[in-house]
This record gives structure tokens, sequence and C-alpha cells, in this order.
């Protein structure tokens, strides 16, 4: 297929990027480099360097579908300053259903995030069915995106997919995590291995799980990479599905970071400190749907992740 992917010069759009091309895929890079790398982009790729709101100038009819990653993804720079997060995840993700809708280009995954549920009344992971509240502008604007495939699967015929999803690591072909700020907790654990930071802080060691430290979903690049490509096969006219990419279980803040010290040989010192405001002690996400429906399911563990992101990182800064 001939595709195009928006924001793959992202950390996981390269990722899928990669994977599209070597399944045999035709792929067609667009984006606007404020995040992105551009030696990100895996070779083989068309790259064309521009914003969302310019798809209508890369598309044509030749092209048979759109995986859509470009967007803001910071939490907290979208509550203090929410203006870029709808500019350029609504009004951005208008411009390129209006582009698809001009050149006959009908079907859409979209890179979602699990923080359209906003925060969980229990500790069960995540599943499709639970209510959507966000209690930020990013996930409040993706949940908007979703909204808009909804309405346009159904007005004009197109077949899309959300996928939605947490935290994201590891690294796959030479491609990995390189965020400024980063905000991530693996990579961060990391930079102590490096010694590029003293120490790393633990938010909060009190929370009712059975280490006291918060627990979250991780998944491995590659499987999440592996999520998109399957769901590229189940489009579907008229239909907008949503999925989510989930482990069902997750890793507390201290199973993390015993995985750090595990696989880099580490003590990587940390700081203990509160628990930051609005943080809920469990947040994962099902997959039974993706399961039935994708036939996928995580198959690369945390020592894995932390493997192949530590790997990234020691040739990153040339240790």
């Amino acid at each position: 297929m001939k595709l195009l992917v928006t924001g793959g010069a992202g950390y996981v759009g390269s990722v899928v990027t990669a994977l599209l091309l070597e399944v045999g895929h035709e792929v067609t890079v667009l984006d606007v480099l404020s995040a992105g790398h551009r030696d990100a982009v895996p070779a083989g790729a068309s790259f064309v360097e521009g914003d969302i709101h310019d798809a209508a100038r890369v598309l044509d009819p030749s092209f048979d579908a759109v995986l859509h990653f470009a967007g803001k993804s910071l939490v907290g720079e979208s509550v203090q300053d929410p203006g870029p997060y709808w500019h350029t995840n609504v009004a951005g993700t208008l411009a390129l259903l209006e582009a698809m809708r001009e050149h006959g280009v009908d079907r859409l995954v979209f890179s979602s995030t699990a923080a359209t549920y906003g925060d969980p009344p229990s500790d069960a992971p995540l599943r499709e069915t639970d209510p959507a509240s966000p209690t930020n502008p990013y996930g409040a604007g993706k949940l908007a995106v979703d909204h808009m495939l909804t309405g346009w699967a159904r007005a004009h015929g197109l077949g899309a997919i959300s996928l939605r999803y947490f935290n994201v690591a590891g690294a796959h072909g030479g491609l990995g995590e390189r965020h400024d700020p980063e905000t991530h907790l693996i990579p961060n654990l990391l930079k102590v291995a490096t010694g590029e930071v003293e120490r790393a802080s633990v938010h909060g060691t009190d929370y009712p799980t059975p280490d006291g430290t918060a627990i979250r979903d991780y998944l491995h690049v590659r499987d999440l990479a592996d999520a998109h490509a399957r769901a590229l096969e189940h489009l579907e006219p008229g239909t907008h599905r949503i999925h989510n990419l989930g482990s069902g279980g997750g890793y507390s803040v201290r199973e993390v970071l015993d995985a750090v010290r595990r696989v880099t040989g580490h003590p990587v010192p940390v700081v203990d400190g509160p628990r930051r405001a609005g943080d809920p002690a469990v947040l994962v996400a099902a997959n039974d749907r993706a399961r039935e429906e994708l036939g996928w399911a995580p198959t690369r563990g945390l020592d894995e992740i932390v493997a192949d992101a530590w790997e990234f990182t020691r040739k990153r800064v040339g240790t």
C-alpha cells in the first residue's frame, strides 16, 4: 500500500514507519520537525517537511491510507497553554480529514491516548466501554478527534481505528526516545545510569499498591508499531472503532527501577518525594478487544523494554 505517516519523524511514528517499510509498503512521512528528528525518518521513506495543516499538498488519490501520529503530547504543557494543542491536535486533524476527503483517501489509523479516560473510577484495567472524561486539554483534544472520526465515518464512509495507550518505551532499529524535555520514567532513569544526571525522583511511595509506588502500563515501541500495522489491515468503510493497547497488569515505579538497575548494572540512586497532584495509584489498560479483533497482544516484557532502551541510550551518549 501507499501510505502517509504524519509525525513519522517522531519516536513512535518513526518506528511504525520502519515496520511498514520492512513489510513492503511505500511510505511518505509528513513532519514539521518541531519535536521529531530528520535523521529518525527511516531510509526508504519519502519525506516532506510540513505542518499537519499542509496535508492537502501531500496527499493525492494514489494514497491508500493515513497513519496519524502528528501532534503535541505533553499533558502539563497542555494545561498551561492549551491553544497550540487545539490548533495542532484538533484543527490539524480536521485539516487532514478534509484533505483526505478531497483526494478520496478513506482509511485512517489514529494514534490516540488512554488519557481520554481521565481519572479511572477503580484500579481495574480500562476498557473501551469505560466513560471518557479527560482531565486536561491534551486528553480532551484526542477525544474530540475520536468524535470527529465517528462523524466522518458515518457521513463520508471513512474507515478508522483509534488506538489508545499509555507509556511507550524501548527502541527498535536504532530508533528510540529523544524528547526535550524528557518526561518519561525509563529514559530519565537511564540518564542516571549514563551519568547525565546524579539521581532520579520517585513521586509518591504511599500509594495503596504492593510496594507503595504507582502502577502504570508500559509497552515496547515495537509491539505498539505492530498494533498500528495490524489496525491498517482491519479498517472497514463507514466504521470507526476504538482499541485499547495495554498490558492488562502494568508495572510499579519500583519494578521499573529494579529492572533498570538489573539491566544496566548501575545502582541508579533515587530520591523519594510526595505524590504529584492528580496521579492515580493504578493506570493500566485492558487489551481484550485488540486481542479479539486485531489479533494483537504485547510480546515483550519489562526487561526487554529496558534493555533495548539502554542500548539506544548508550549509543546516543557514546558510552
